[in-house]
């Protein structure tokens, strides 16, 4: 993951957690991505922000169907997609993502519609270009894979995940326990794989 950015970013990112948003209302922010958990109450932080864009999804960061949980599914990543066609095309956009922590679904999100904004982009440099902007990024495999298939990136975008996701484990060798803990398993197979 060291490799050199070739293309600039289609447009300004922020990508944070809850706690952060607050942090961010004199951005200028144009649009919001704000990803929740189903049961949780919506943030009130964005009624300091001017005026913006913004579509709030609802799942849990999970990677595999459970009972009592409600997985990303095929229409949460068609709705993402859908807010951001375009993006790329809007003077001065300033996207914020944000999920609970800023690590997981907001990341993998977000390199979505980078993907989709700048399809010559190779998917490994915009999970360079994403580490820059949050380094504590663990990108949602089961939202990546959906996204990597609508988008017609051929596997391209899990391959370069995988890479991702190796080099965070040597930086946070703990997380392995704690992945396979939450039922996340298969993105620590995929870093071995």
């Amino acid at each position: 993951m060291t490799l050199p950015i070739k293309t600039p970013l289609p447009f300004k990112i922020t990508i944070c957690g809850l706690s952060e948003l607050r942090q961010h209302r004199d951005a200028h922010v144009t649009h919001v991505l704000s990803i929740l958990d189903p049961e949780f109450p919506a943030p009130t932080a964005f009624a300091d922000y001017g005026a913006h864009a913004k579509l709030e999804l609802r799942f849990d960061d999970i990677v595999n169907e459970q009972e009592k949980l409600q997985a990303p599914q095929p229409e949460h990543v068609d709705a993402l997609l859908k807010f951001g066609a375009g993006l790329e095309r809007e003077p001065d956009a300033h996207l914020l993502v944000h999920c609970h922590m800023g690590i997981s679904r907001s990341t993998s999100s977000t390199a979505l519609l980078v993907a989709q904004a700048a399809p010559d982009m190779a998917p490994a440099e915009i999970f360079a270009e994403l580490l820059k902007i949050r380094p504590q990024i663990w990108p949602n495999l089961r939202i990546i894979e959906m996204g990597d298939k609508k988008l017609g990136r051929n596997g391209t975008m899990v391959a370069a995940l995988r890479d991702l996701y190796r080099l965070r484990i040597e930086q946070e060798p703990n997380w392995v326990a704690e992945m396979r803990a939450e039922g996340r398993g298969r993105e620590i197979n995929l870093a071995y794989s």
